[in-house]
């Protein structure tokens, strides 16, 4: 069995929610609004986009026989 990631289930569930509605959210905003403030949600994206994916990393990785991680 894999090692646990750092994120609890209900937190990763959260990102994923956050993640996408800063991806749905960026190319609206970007058609709605002149300027490039659109541009923070795609970098807000982008960061937890790096967080979900940190965790799945961690997530994979095989558990060590003693239990240390």
């Amino acid at each position: 069995m894999g090692s646990l990631g750092f994120l609890s289930e209900r937190q990763r569930r959260l990102a994923w929610v956050g993640f996408l509605v800063a991806a749905f959210q960026a190319p609206l905003a970007a058609k709605l609004i002149d300027d490039a403030s659109w541009l923070f949600a795609v970098v807000v994206a982008l960061c937890v986009a790096t967080v979900i994916i940190a965790d799945d990393s961690q997530r994979r990785r095989p558990a060590s026989p003693d239990g240390i991680s």
